[in-house]
Parts: structure tokens; sequence; C-alpha cells
């Protein structure tokens, strides 16, 4: 279950790093409120997924999905460069998240 929660914790830092842009320095009301409860929730099943899970994995994975989430949304929504290198970039993180999970005896 601890998985199940790290990876809602993932799925919400995407969300809150993408609210980041949106409210603008959070000076868009409408968008900086659901941007700091999703910090707070992602923190919150992070923290959930650490009673079971080591805490290097777990950061690890919390931040490569994070951090592949907002790669690909960046680029859908924003416009960023989708380039060839981008993505063997984002395929690598992957491959780390991917990794960690099997090598993980919980």
């Amino acid at each position: 279950m601890a998985w199940v929660y790290l990876l809602v914790a993932g799925l919400l830092e995407i969300a809150w790093a993408i609210g980041l842009k949106y409210s603008q320095g959070f000076t868009k009301l409408a968008f900086s409120i659901p941007t700091v409860v999703c910090m707070i929730l992602s923190f919150f099943f992070l923290s959930i997924a650490l009673r079971t899970l080591p805490v290097g994995t777990a950061y690890a994975v919390w931040t490569g999905i994070g951090a592949m989430g907002t790669a690909l949304l960046g680029v859908l929504l924003f416009g960023e460069p989708a380039s060839v290198k981008r993505f063997i970039c984002i395929g690598l993180i992957l491959a780390g998240v991917l990794g960690l999970r099997l090598v993980s005896s919980r």
C-alpha cells in the first residue's frame, strides 16, 4: 500500500508544480489555493509512504514521478521544447523509478 501512497504523492507533486506556473507566483488566488492544497496532500501521502519505505527510495521515486510528469505537461501545456533528447532523459528517469521499485524489498 505504501507504493500506492507514494504514487498519489507523486501525482500530487505534478499538480502543485503545474499549479505554481498557473498561480503566477501566488498572485492568482484561484490557482494558488488548489496549489497549496496539493502541496500539503503530496507531503501527507509521502509521509505515509515513509512509514514503510526507505527514505532514499521514497524521495527519489517521489521526485522522479514529479519531474517526469511536470516535464511532460510542460511540453503539452506550455509549449516547452519536445526534443528527442528531452524524452530520452525523461525515459531515463522512468527507468530509475521503475528500477528502484523492482529492487525495493517492500
